[in-house]
């Protein structure tokens, strides 16, 4: 097993510090985005995203769900006529054109695609190759089968002529929803899925060359318990995805609506959703995964576990990354881009979205332009959430800074973290310990210059 990412359970710790906070999927996080960021400041972004000519990387948002899942928290409309996407396609089709004439589109290679949702298989056949295709058009993807090109995939609505098409398409990676498998589960969420139906889209998967296999689950959902989320977990061993997400159900039925309809007296206990994750980690190391970090876990042999080894793995909007290297152009509502040290957001809703299109702007809502400062607390967070250690040296030389003067603050404020046995401190050095690698998101929050307590009560899940 790969010792830096062994896993040390402290109940006790866990108690403490399971606060809530960020993910950082990005830093500073999208609370910190304004609306004094808008097209303008895109556009000059792009430019400088050009000068850098560095290679791409592409999102899109196709928001359109057959029907909701209670637990989802994702911006999505809920309809059974693929017709309906078809408005929203065509001014998608406006964005691809207006993006890759700013981005210099044709000279710089995407290495990296995905299609996330919503629900991007929801799509018929013929919207799919469509897009694609505008997307070829418009850019100059990788070939050879060499990028990573991934899609979320519902095995409710996929069949094996829909994995053919993909797989015709470009897409070597495929990302499927589970969540759970027990029947009672799957009623309470108004998910209903067989292990059937997923197996089936695993194999013709395999069948057709797709070189990684990720499996979502959730835990926290109700009527969950550790006999019966043990029970979905052991089926998703015996499936053997190369990589296995297991996400903390947040309940926010305030911000959230669909989720209004389930009942809170079924919800688990705390106490019980720690059991669970407990069982799920040590279960998933004992099979050979890899516990990348947070709620990631891969086998050895793929990339993910591989960039860590060698240093490479980075965070982004997407989660955990082998491509540090791209700028990210997202296309679509509510999606965000980064790009030259900037974030950026679309609209939310799809009138607001559709309007901006039919105007000739780009649909940018609001962003933020990182300061030299943020520049290198993000670069701290990502060492920290990524490898689980910091060489301060590496940052004074990098950055041309004293990280022992510039970080005073923050690192007696670790000392009661390493008192606690969350890490290690030597010097300028941080390690975080096995018993704190759960907690990581504790550690890099020291570094976060915007936290307060306001946004931790209401703007974020708890870690655990």
């Amino acid at each position: 097993m790969n010792t830096r990412t062994q896993i040390q359970w402290d109940h006790d710790l866990i108690q403490r510090y399971n606060i809530s906070g960020p993910r950082y999927t990005s830093y500073p996080t999208a609370v910190q985005f304004t609306d004094q960021f808008g097209e303008a400041e895109y556009r000059a972004a792009a430019q400088r995203s050009v000068e850098a000519d560095g290679p791409l990387s592409l999102y899109f948002h196709i928001p359109f769900c057959d029907t909701i899942c209670f637990y989802c928290g994702c911006n999505k409309i809920a309809t059974k006529d693929t017709a309906k996407a078809e408005p929203y396609l065509e001014r998608v089709y406006k964005e691809i054109e207006m993006q890759a004439a700013l981005a210099n589109a044709e000279n710089r290679q995407v290495k990296q695609l995905h299609w996330g949702g919503g629900t991007p298989t929801f799509l018929s056949h013929d919207q799919m190759r469509q897009l694609m295709a505008k997307t070829r058009e418009a850019f100059n993807l990788q070939g050879n089968d060499e990028g990573d090109f991934s899609i979320e995939i519902d095995p409710r609505e996929a069949t094996g002529e829909t994995m053919e098409l993909l797989r015709e398409l470009g897409f070597n990676r495929v990302s499927l929803g589970v969540q759970d498998f027990n029947p009672a589960v799957q009623k309470a969420v108004n998910r209903i899925q067989s292990e059937e139906m997923t197996q089936d889209i695993l194999d013709h998967s395999r069948r057709l060359g797709f070189r990684s296999l990720n499996i979502d689950l959730i835990y926290g959902l109700p009527l969950q318990t550790v006999a019966t989320f043990s029970e979905t977990l052991e089926t998703i061993i015996k499936m053997s995805p190369d990589r296995i997400s297991v996400f903390n159900y947040a309940h926010l039925p305030e911000r959230f609506k669909p989720q209004r309809r389930i009942k809170d007296e079924e919800i688990p206990e705390p106490s019980v959703k720690l059991q669970i994750l407990e069982h799920t980690i040590n279960r998933l190391v004992e099979a050979g995964y890899v516990y990348i970090g947070m709620d990631h876990f891969a086998k050895p042999d793929d990339s993910l576990s591989i960039a860590q080894r060698e240093g490479k793995l980075h965070r982004n909007f997407q989660g955990y990354t082998t491509h540090s290297d791209c700028d990210l152009i997202a296309m679509g509502v509510s999606s965000i881009s980064q790009q030259a040290n900037t974030y950026s957001q679309n609209s939310y809703t799809i009138d607001e979205y559709e309007g901006f299109i039919d105007n000739g702007k780009l649909p940018v809502i609001k962003g933020l332009e990182l300061s030299d400062d943020d520049l290198l607390r993000r670069s701290v967070i990502n060492q920290i959430i990524c490898h689980f250690e910091l060489d301060g040296d590496d940052f004074s030389r990098d950055f041309n800074i004293d990280f022992d003067a510039y970080f005073k603050e923050e690192l007696e404020f670790l000392q009661q973290h390493h008192r606690d046995g969350l890490i290690e401190l030597s010097g300028n050095k941080l390690k975080v310990t096995p018993a704190g690698r759960l907690l990581v998101r504790a550690v890099c929050m020291a570094f976060d210059k915007y936290l307060d307590k306001k946004a931790l009560t209401q703007s974020y899940s708890r870690i655990i």
